[in-house]
């Protein structure tokens, strides 16, 4: 039975949030989506740890295969590089040029609070226009590489506080393959998003409606709706989306959920029913279902939001975060947050069997541990 708000709108009890995040993130159904296609779909995979993103994909990709995502990344269909939150997103190569310099005052103003008092009295505009000087050979550089090159006219800040200012913040870079790519150790190589990718970032236009703005909240709640503005602004990290969302709201819906926060969407957007089944995934370290609300609660229990921040890998059972996953030494290890039923203990298992053999490390047994 469906509820109505006492201010408007239909009620979305959790489980229908639920059902209608795993639709958008391609986890109620795998999409046989190209990877360039479904990385542009879900905005991007967090992707500081580089393999990562692999987990993430072959759990929401039909039949997918490593290669798909290291032949994107060589292609330049893809690419690493700083984005959302001032962390490390793998995008399409057409939403980073077209999406940074929306994010470039959050990318500095975080990187300055993180390292107010060693940065204290340092000319960002300087140090930009010191590394674009030094990055204009067109010649891939490690941050320790940069910091060197700049390090005699600014020899006072620590130097991982001055390389972070400019490869995170001032100097839009991509981070070159081999980094990334399926099983491979390698250090981080950058180089400016425009020598990569052959085209120069996006301006950002001189408008009060902010239309970028209004893309990424479009193109948000395709991939994680219905949410609040509140969920948009932790996804993104960017804070002055008001009057984005202001100019679309004619064309988007409005839900509440049972606190009587306000939930926008997209109209045709898929909301499946909340009996809709949900088959088990497994999920990678910070991965995007997750990490993409400011509210939580639609797929991860209180009790348990510490795991999303700590780098544990966790396992959706009926949806919902309800084991956490590891590998060593040959096994894939699965501790559940929760007592199992068998039927669950079943499935978890088949699908964890199906992971061992996409990753590849020679795992010769699934271990189920007592909750």
């Amino acid at each position: 039975m469906r509820q109505r708000g006492r201010t408007g709108g239909e009620v979305l009890g959790p489980r229908a949030l639920n059902r209608a995040t795993l639709a958008r993130q391609y986890l109620l159904d795998r999409t046989t989506a190209p990877v360039r296609e479904a990385v542009a779909h879900l905005c991007g995979l967090q992707a500081q740890e580089p393999q990562e993103p692999f987990t993430g994909l072959w759990s929401r990709l039909h039949a997918f295969s490593p290669d798909r995502l290291d032949r994107a990344l060589t292609d330049r269909l893809v690419v690493r590089t700083h984005l959302m939150r001032r962390t490390v997103h793998l995008v399409t190569d057409d939403d980073a040029l077209a999406w940074r310099a929306r994010h470039d005052a959050m990318l500095r103003q975080r990187v300055m609070a993180t390292y107010r008092s060693e940065l204290a009295g340092i000319d960002p505009e300087e140090v930009a226009a010191a590394g674009r000087a030094v990055m204009a050979d067109h010649r891939p550089r490690t941050m320790a590489d940069l910091v060197d090159a700049l390090r005699d006219r600014w020899p006072g800040p620590p130097r991982r506080a001055l390389g972070e200012l400019v490869v995170a913040a001032l100097v839009p870079m991509a981070q070159l393959p081999p980094r990334g790519l399926w099983q491979t150790k390698a250090g981080v190589r950058n180089l400016p998003l425009a020598g990569w990718l052959g085209r120069d970032v996006a301006p950002l236009p001189d408008d009060a409606d902010d239309p970028v703005g209004q893309r990424l909240v479009r193109r948000y709640l395709a991939a994680y709706g219905p949410a609040a503005t509140a969920d948009i602004r932790a996804w993104s990290g960017v804070a002055g989306l008001p009057a984005a969302v202001g100019a679309i709201r004619d064309e988007l819906v409005t839900f509440r959920d049972e606190r009587g926060r306000v939930l926008l969407d997209l109209p045709d957007a898929p909301r499946p029913s909340p009996d809709t089944p949900a088959p088990v995934r497994f999920l990678p370290a910070f991965d995007n279902a997750i990490l993409g609300y400011h509210d939580r609660s639609r797929i991860i229990d209180d009790a348990h939001l510490g795991l999303s921040v700590a780098g544990l890998r966790a396992v959706l059972v009926d949806g919902r975060v309800a084991a956490t996953w590891t590998t060593h030494e040959r096994r894939l290890r699965i501790t559940p947050l929760r007592p199992f039923s068998p039927q669950e203990r079943e499935t978890v298992r088949e699908e964890a069997h199906g992971l061992a053999a996409f990753l590849d490390q020679g795992i010769d047994r699934v271990a189920i541990t007592a909750a």
